[in-house]
Formats: structure tokens, C-alpha cells, sequence
């Protein structure tokens, strides 16, 4: 990833090499839940090995429960390297283990002094988390990248289908556009389970169109 940036980064288009962390668990059921302090210790081997590397940041990904975000933060705290969190949530808008969003977000951010850079959601389409958005309060504004699932179906269904559900690449690019005109600050974007290079490419031509102009054929 060095090399990469090396060759390609420009001061117009600075890049940032991210060290991906995953849950220790399964990401769709937070069956196995570990206290803060523990996943402390379970994640500050990782961590500190990207410490080491040039990545710039950590970010934990498809994170469950909130104790596992609370460590893995503090991992990153004892290790001096910027955090990114992501959490996953179910078809309510809520984490697995039926905490609100918000009520993750502003209690990582209260119980950390904010030390996160920023948040994110993944693996979930959009129409899932798309109320839980219509909230207020500053929380949004920590919210910066979203990396949605290509299908509408619940983490349960997916875990029991037996093929692949590639959902509709325009209509999810469309939602990432109403989501972006929603919430500027949404700068990191990405795709998650069933997305491939059709979805990354009209997200990518809806989120460059003007206002008004047609997406896609």
C-alpha cells in the first residue's frame, strides 16, 4: 500500500492507508461479547503492529456491541494511532444487541473524551439505518463514511442464503446520493457484503452528477 500511495497520491488527492480490524467474533451475532478492558488486551496486539507500519490510522470494522468499540479505542489510545469506528446494525436501525446508534456512538465518544476521528457504518443497506439518521444532535455530525451491503436482506437472511444477493447497483447508488445530500460530511464511501466494482462504479458516477442531471442509463 506504500508503494501504491507513492506512485499515485497527489497533494489533490492525498491518500490514507487504513489497518482493517475486525470484530473477534462474529459480526452478525454478538454471541461471544468480551468487557472493554478485555478486548483491550485482545486487540492491542494488532494495533500496535500497525503502529509500527506507515498505515496513518486503524479502523475497527463491523463492530456489534459496544464494549468491543470501547476497547478497541483504547487500544488505539495506549498505542497512539488515530481509530475509526464502524459499528453494523440490524433492520431496526439498531446495533445486534439492541442498542440505539447514537446511544454507541455518543458513549465511545463520552467515555473516550472523543478520541475516535470519526465513525462509520457498514454492512447494512442503507433503508436499514436510513431512520435512525433522521435524528439530530452532534452525534451525526461524527458520522463520516458509510460502506452499505448490496442486499436489503436482514443479517439472519443472509447468513441462511444460499446465494449471492447482489441487490440493485443504482437504486443503492441513488440512496448513497440521497445520503450524501443529506450529510456532506459523508466523505468516506465504500461497498460491503454483495457489492463488487457495478456498485462501486454507480456510486461513484451518482455522487459526481450534478443536482438535477440523470444517474445512470
Amino acid at each position: 500500500m506504500v508503494r501504491v500511495r507513492n506512485q499515485y497520491e497527489t497533494t489533490a488527492s492525498p491518500m490514507v492507508i487504513s489497518g482493517i480490524l475486525g470484530p473477534r467474533g462474529d459480526g452478525y451475532r454478538p454471541d461471544k461479547r468480551m468487557t472493554a478492558p478485555e478486548a483491550t488486551t485482545y486487540h492491542s496486539w494488532q494495533i500496535r503492529v500497525f503502529a509500527d507500519t506507515e498505515a496513518d490510522l486503524v479502523a475497527a470494522y463491523t463492530l456489534n456491541y459496544l464494549e468491543e468499540a470501547l476497547g478497541i479505542v483504547e487500544a488505539a489510545r495506549q498505542a497512539q494511532m488515530p481509530v475509526a469506528i464502524s459499528f453494523t446494525v440490524e433492520t431496526d436501525g439498531r446495533l445486534p444487541t439492541g442498542q440505539t446508534l447514537r446511544e454507541a456512538i455518543e458513549q465511545v465518544d463520552h467515555s473516550s473524551n472523543r478520541y475516535p476521528a470519526y465513525y462509520m457504518v457498514n454492512c447494512a443497506h442503507p433503508t436499514h439505518f436510513e431512520q435512525a439518521l433522521k435524528d439530530s444532535g452532534d452525534w451525526l455530525q461524527r458520522l463520516r463514511g458509510i460502506r452499505a451491503n448490496a442486499s436489503k436482506h436482514s443479517h439472519a437472511e443472509l447468513d441462511n442464503s444460499t446465494e449471492l444477493d447482489m441487490g440493485n447497483p443504482r437504486e443503492l447508488a441513488q440512496e448513497y446520493r440521497e445520503l450524501r445530500q443529506q450529510f456532506p460530511q459523508l466523505t468516506i464511501i465504500g461497498g460491503c457484503c454483495g457489492t463488487d466494482y457495478r456498485h462501486i462504479a454507480a456510486i461513484c458516477e451518482a455522487l459526481t452528477t450534478k443536482r438535477g442531471e440523470a444517474v445512470g442509463a
